[in-house]
């Protein structure tokens, strides 16, 4: 006997398996995938952390060159000394302290409860670089980022991304001409904890002055500016008092 493929049922159970079958395979390929995608996250994570502390393969004033995923687990555990924890007044280690999701650690702080925050040390030419992970809100949804910071409290070098600004605008937080401008600047004004603004209408566009808190804002990104700033500042806050037991100025 004939099926009557021109009933609604047909149709729906058609619909049906196909949706079974369908959702069998993706789900088949995720779990296959799961580790290859584990390990670039991995890789990512580490390339990032390096860049923050000037270890890339940058040249002149290009694009952004990550150290590659071939050799970036070697050159991560070469140039970063030591991973801590911190809880609270508590300092721990944790060799995979990369691999903390910051932004549960502060959605479990925002509820009362003890945010594991993690902060790596690493060497460079014999100088040493505190790197703090960021984490905060863009125009559109999250940005988050590195930055490394020396015993003075200037910053070494940063690494910023974001998940959905706006292309040409918003999105040039990840550039070479933004993400430079940050080196070299302090994040202590008068002794205290002022962070850098991205500032509209800076009156040091080529930023050679290193020592008024400031960076060039983007040009139609200025929520997004606002975001790293008030980023910037919210993680000194959270990491001020490790910060303060390795100062020096």
């Amino acid at each position: 006997m004939a099926m009557n493929t021109e009933k609604n049922t047909y149709t729906v159970t058609f619909a049906g398996i196909m949706v079974v079958i369908v959702g069998s395979l993706l789900a088949f390929l995720a779990s296959g995938l799961r580790p290859r995608i584990d390990e670039n996250e991995r890789f990512e994570k580490q390339q990032n952390i390096l860049y923050a502390m000037g270890v890339n393969q940058n040249e002149g004033e290009g694009d952004v060159s990550f150290i590659p995923t071939s050799t970036v687990e070697a050159e991560f555990s070469k140039y970063i000394t030591e991973q801590l924890v911190l809880v609270g007044d508590k300092i721990e280690t944790d060799d995979e302290a990369y691999l903390i999701d910051l932004k549960k650690e502060l959605s479990a702080l925002k509820s009362g409860g003890e945010g594991r925050l993690p902060l790596f040390i690493g060497e460079k030419d014999g100088k040493k670089s505190y790197v703090i992970p960021m984490y905060g809100k863009g125009l559109w949804d999250a940005i988050w980022g590195f930055m490394s910071l020396d015993e003075n409290m200037v910053v070494q070098g940063v690494y910023f991304d974001h998940k959905g600004e706006t292309p040409g605008l918003g999105a040039n937080i990840k550039l070479r001409f933004f993400m430079d401008d940050f080196t070299g600047e302090s994040v202590l004004d008068g002794g205290q904890y002022a962070g850098i603004s991205v500032a509209k209408g800076n009156n040091d566009p080529l930023n050679k002055i290193k020592d008024d808190n400031e960076v060039d804002a983007l040009a139609g990104a200025t929520i997004t500016g606002n975001g790293v700033a008030v980023m910037i500042k919210e993680s000194l806050r959270l990491y001020k008092p490790y910060l303060e037991t390795i100062r020096t100025n």
